[in-house]
């Protein structure tokens, strides 16, 4: 066997020990991405026919808003990156996936823990804070998968022949640092017997909301985009000493920004989050010059690479998410945009338009390879990119701008309304694109689970070899 079939045989070996695992995650983490913007979608609807849900007291926007936010993240955005990241793990490390019954396990720890929290949401048990919603029963189900998973990660990472690290080795590995610590630090001060009190309560909140889906979302995508842009470009990775410049830049100012500048907080507090959130600028441009060098680089041909669209999309997306998060922070601005539509905007541009953008072409790139077929509906994969461009511009385009006007006509709900009708319509966009990536999990899933119960059952039918017949030895 010459080199290049061992390293085929290698490949397909790693590939199918990230299997199962992988499946688990992404499909659950599907499910509840359409479940997710199921209830974005109703939640909107309450603005526009406020008694279409009178008669249910779970339905009201205080429940489905929430409840659909943490589905976004903690339902699909975490387990899908995870899942990306064991199988990136793998094949930088070029080892097969160690101790792979610790994410199967975890995968469905995860979701237990996501289905518990979602039901105490709806029926009225949200611990209030913001990201933090779901009871301690849930986050330690969610505390417990992740570490496992973290297991299994490290493990592998530590298997890896080649010594020297990879750019994506950085961003991906302070992601899994990074989490454990904010999501305890935040339930050890709040949701628990005795939370710490006062307006401690809220700095703790601002902070870990910024940390998670700022921060921590902006680890997981640029890394996984460091990855696949390469491979999928053609080219190396350009400029690796921005890359480093950008990974130590965001963790510094990243982790300081969130305040809002009317909180009523001393003075240093907002004014710090206000500098952090201006420098942010150095990093967002470092980012998007190493991606746009490595993607705009490659031939045209790549982009009708359906994963390849999907993520580099998705860094543009990150690269607008933070200048509106700087916008936002700065005070000429605040005074408008505080307490409006303008920062839900922002949220949400990065969830669905930088971390579901990049997870989504991740997803499509790596679910032929470790199931090693095609997918069931390849038509589907372009379909949802414009989909989601498409819905990403109608949901949080006109939300800014609905923002805007309720800053300017001091909070009026009144002047907002149109532009909210408008994002509703993005919302359904986005779900229909939710609903074509979980047709091609469930349908890949389905078809692997009927071919590995075809085979068992073959296997028990067929008959069993009969015995070689042993020769008498005469004496």
């Amino acid at each position: 066997m010459n080199p290049a079939e061992t390293d085929q045989v290698c490949t397909a070996k790693i590939d199918a020990s990230c299997r199962v695992p992988l499946l688990a995650l992404f499909g659950g983490a599907a499910l509840w991405l359409v479940v997710g913007l199921l209830l974005a979608l109703l939640a909107s609807l309450t603005f526009h026919a406020p008694e279409m849900f009178a008669a249910c007291p779970f339905a009201t926007y205080g429940h489905l808003a929430p409840a659909a936010n943490d589905l976004l993240v903690y339902g699909f955005a975490i387990p899908a990156a995870l899942g990306v990241m064991l199988w990136i793990f793998a094949r930088l490390s070029q080892a097969e996936l160690v101790l792979p019954i610790l994410p199967i396990a975890a995968a469905n720890f995860w979701h237990l823990g996501v289905f518990i929290g979602l039901i105490t949401i709806l029926c009225g048990g949200s611990s209030g804070f913001t990201w933090l919603e779901f009871p301690r029963a849930a986050a330690m189900l969610l505390g417990v998968a992740f570490v496992l998973i973290a297991i299994s990660a490290v493990g592998t990472f530590g298997q890896r022949k080649e010594r020297e690290l990879y750019p994506s080795h950085w961003f991906l590995l302070a992601a899994l640092l990074w989490f454990p610590w904010i999501y305890s630090a935040a339930n050890l001060f709040l949701v628990t017997p005795t939370p710490v009190r006062g307006v401690t309560q809220a700095v703790i909140n601002w902070w870990f909301a910024n940390n998670l889906v700022f921060v921590w979302l902006a680890l997981v995508g640029v890394g996984i985009a460091f990855y696949f842009l390469p491979k999928l470009s053609g080219r190396p990775l350009q400029s690796r000493f921005y890359a480093l410049f950008a990974f130590w830049t965001l963790i510094l100012f990243g982790a300081w920004t969130g305040i809002p500048q009317g909180a009523p907080v001393p003075a240093w507090l907002p004014a710090l989050s206000a500098v952090a959130s201006v420098l942010l600028v150095v990093p967002l441009l470092a980012i998007e010059i190493v991606a746009c060098r490595t993607a705009w680089g490659s031939v045209r041909s790549k982009w009708d690479n359906g994963s390849f669209c999907f993520i580099s999309s998705g860094v543009d997306f990150f690269f607008i998410s933070g200048l509106l998060l700087v916008a936002e922070a700065c005070p000429q601005f605040s005074r408008v945009l505080e307490f409006t539509w303008f920062g839900v905007a922002q949220v949400q541009l990065q969830i669905l338009g930088f971390s579901a953008m990049i997870l989504s072409g991740a997803i499509y790139e790596i679910l032929p390879r470790v199931m090693a077929a095609e997918l069931p509906f390849k038509g589907f994969v372009k379909a949802q990119f414009f989909l989601s461009i498409f819905g990403v511009a109608l949901f949080v385009i006109p939300l800014a701008v609905a923002g805007v006007k309720q800053g300017r006509a001091a909070y009026d709900p009144a002047a907002a309304k149109l532009w909210l009708m408008i994002s509703t319509t993005g919302l359904l966009c986005l779900l229909l694109g939710s609903l074509l990536l979980a047709a091609n999990i469930f349908v890949m899933t389905m078809k692997w689970k009927l071919a590995l119960a075809k085979t068992v059952i073959a296997y028990i039918k067929s008959p069993l070899e009969a015995p070689e017949k042993i020769s008498e030895v005469k004496p």
